[in-house]
């Protein structure tokens, strides 16, 4: 699944985590395709769980309903 890029920062920075969304917005292509393998371990290292992010529960607070997933 392909999310944009701008949505992830802007979850991101909603949480108060400027610096990681300053990261992602670095490392991160404009559309971030979940399935691909380079794309979650970048998720990974800015601490966004796939499952989480479309499952939309768990630990980060339903990412997948901020995201409109």
């Amino acid at each position: 699944m392909n999310i944009d890029k701008s949505r992830i920062l802007d979850l991101l920075k909603s949480q108060g985590h400027d610096d990681k969304a300053a990261k992602a917005d670095q490392e991160l292509p404009s559309q971030v395709d979940t399935d691909n393998s380079q794309h979650q371990d970048l998720l990974g290292r800015l601490g966004i769980n796939i499952q989480d992010l479309l499952g939309g529960a768990g630990g980060l607070g339903g990412l997948g309903k901020k995201l409109g997933l």
